[in-house]
């Protein structure tokens, strides 16, 4: 690859990058830009057909929307519940288990969000658990940071499991069966290497993922905290590494038992309700609570514990003769819609899957674009909107005013998700060239990969980032770069299972960086614009983990190499 073409395959990830971190620029104007840069790009340099190129835009388009809707439905669920004084109750039932912010911080967005990954995925834990924690009272720009850091750990069992059934299992195939080389090392069948990996994993989150509590709880106080203390952070450790244990360690057996299909949401279930015992009884907890952010962080906060412009549900002005269990009731239906339709032994999800919106074979190319409106997580955010509507006896009025105003919080994530997503499929479907290249992400990981040599474990995890950044999930990822990562652990003599399961940490840490989820939990909170900003903060704990996680594989290569 010459310096010419690594340049080209480079220049979507620095674009992003350097428009969005380094020159600050909002989302919906360094999106677009990138975008721009990557066609004439990918036509010039790497020659990749015109109508191809068109193909993946409209396929980016297609998944732009999906991902659209999924936010649409969740700003109107937010707006929906604030208008209600469903949040205020919520909040006022957060304070009767714990004011500590670390505390609520650990039960919302590691636990709860733990949870909702494993029914759903595809970024719907940051969405839900942001405006949750704004609603608790958090400021808008540590909410979204810190929903995006702790939806990490349990990404590489998200979605009943599509991380690993879909996504590595995909990325190790050639035409439905088994890749050439991956067939010729294996003497167990796919689906057994596969829980093999998964239980990987989780044994080397067991040194890794358990210490992303105190992390988060670091994070906020050593960032946001008024003192900018990372010792306010950690006086927290026993109950932050306790929280870490409660859902690792359920998650762990789950994987080992069950397989990958449901260790986030049982063990998300477990920690949670583990966890919110031991807080009642006192167990770990800190004698001295903290609620110290520094000031001036509300800047760009959506006010959903406010009425909104005159917009008013009929029910109750004392948000206090609200049930707690009445308001907490959108968020249950959410997770028992959200498992109900995942699940593949249910018919609902074959159903809801069979309506769907196709373009095949876009411009005589292979690239087909899909979407399947029912299934998507928005309508369920829709459909519980409508159903709590009716609960708290909105009037219609009230709620066309909530609808308006969260299609008009809309319009700068539409304009940078429309750049974002299509300039991600451009750079994975760069495969078909008349430059006699492979895609733009599998060169730059081939030459990654025959730099570090028999280093390479440590630098797995990195790779999982690169494709969960690009792609924005970890799905996509591990379906880009399984078969890669397999061929270099061979190639270098490696343990090729070790090297997949740094690839799911390294995915999972690459979500909260990713710019699609970004773009979307940005709007929720009404900081469209400070995508940039976002993303430096999420950039710290992103590279703790996948140094951690590097250094996990790497010390599980030498001693399983040694024991051979």
């Amino acid at each position: 690859m010459t310096i010419a073409y690594f340049l080209t395959a480079i220049a979507p990830i620095a674009a992003i990058f350097i428009l969005l971190v380094v020159m600050r620029l909002p989302a919906r104007i360094a999106m677009p830009a990138g975008l721009v840069l990557t066609v004439v790009l990918a036509a010039w340099v790497w020659q990749m057909p015109p109508v191809r190129i068109g193909a993946a835009v409209i396929e980016g388009l297609y998944a732009a929307f999906s991902i659209l809707w999924i936010v649409l439905g969740a700003i109107l669920l937010l707006r929906t519940l604030a208008a209600c004084g469903a949040l205020d109750r919520i909040r006022s039932g957060f304070m009767h288990i714990s004011p500590d912010r670390r505390i609520q911080l650990i039960i919302i967005a590691w636990l709860f969000g733990a949870f909702i990954e494993g029914a759903a995925g595809f970024g719907t834990p940051a969405i839900l658990c942001a405006p949750l924690l704004i609603a608790l009272g958090f400021p808008a720009l540590p909410a979204v940071v810190l929903a995006l850091a702790a939806n990490s750990t349990p990404v590489s069992y998200g979605a009943v499991g599509t991380p690993v059934l879909i996504g590595m299992r995909m990325g190790l195939e050639s035409g439905g069966q088994p890749a050439d080389i991956v067939a010729a090392a294996l003497d167990v069948p796919l689906e057994a290497y596969l829980q093999t990996i998964s239980v990987q994993a989780m044994m080397m989150e067991l040194s890794v993922g358990v210490f992303v509590p105190l992390l988060l709880c670091v994070l906020m106080t050593g960032f946001f905290g008024r003192n900018r203390s990372w010792r306010e952070g950690l006086s927290i450790w026993r109950f932050a590494l306790f929280s870490g244990f409660a859902f690792i360690v359920p998650a762990f057996l789950v994987a080992y038992v069950l397989g990958p299909e449901f260790p986030s949401m049982i063990g998300g279930l477990v920690g949670l309700t583990v966890v919110i015992f031991a807080v009642r009884r006192g167990f770990l907890v800190p004698k001295s609570s903290w609620d110290d952010f520094a000031p001036g962080l509300d800047d760009g906060l959506f006010p959903v514990h406010e009425t909104h412009k005159g917009v008013s549900a009929s029910p109750p002005e004392n948000t206090g003769a609200i049930p707690l269990w009445f308001a907490w009731l959108p968020y249950i239906l959410i997770a028992l819609l959200l498992i109900l339709t995942r699940l593949h032994d249910l018919p609902l999800r074959a159903w809801l899957q069979s309506v769907a919106i196709i373009w095949p074979d876009i411009g005589g190319t292979d690239i087909s674009a899909r979407i399947e409106p029912l299934y998507l997580p928005g309508t369920v955010f829709v459909l519980v909107v409508l159903v709590t509507a009716l609960l708290y006896r909105m009037r219609l009025r009230a709620l066309a005013g909530v609808a308006g105003e969260s299609l008009r919080t809309l319009i700068p994530s539409a304009i940078a998700l429309c750049g974002a997503v299509p300039l991600v499929r451009i750079f994975v479907h760069s495969d078909v060239n008349d430059s006699n290249l492979a895609s733009m992400p599998l060169e730059l990981a081939a030459l990654a990969s025959s730099v570090t040599g028999a280093a390479w474990p440590f630098f797995a995890p990195f790779l999982g980032v690169l494709g969960a950044f690009i792609s924005g999930s970890a799905t996509f990822s591990n379906m880009m770069f399984s078969l890669l990562q397999f061929s270099a652990a061979q190639d270098a003599g490696l343990v090729p299972h070790i090297v997949l399961a740094a690839q799911l940490m390294g995915a999972n840490a690459g979500n909260m960086i990713a710019v699609m989820n970004v773009v979307a939990v940005a709007s929720i909170a009404g900081l469209s614009g400070r995508e940039g900003q976002i993303i430096r903060y999420t950039l710290v704990p992103m590279l703790l983990i996948c140094t951690l996680a590097g250094v996990s594989a790497w010390l599980w290569t030498m001693m399983l190499m040694t024991a051979i």
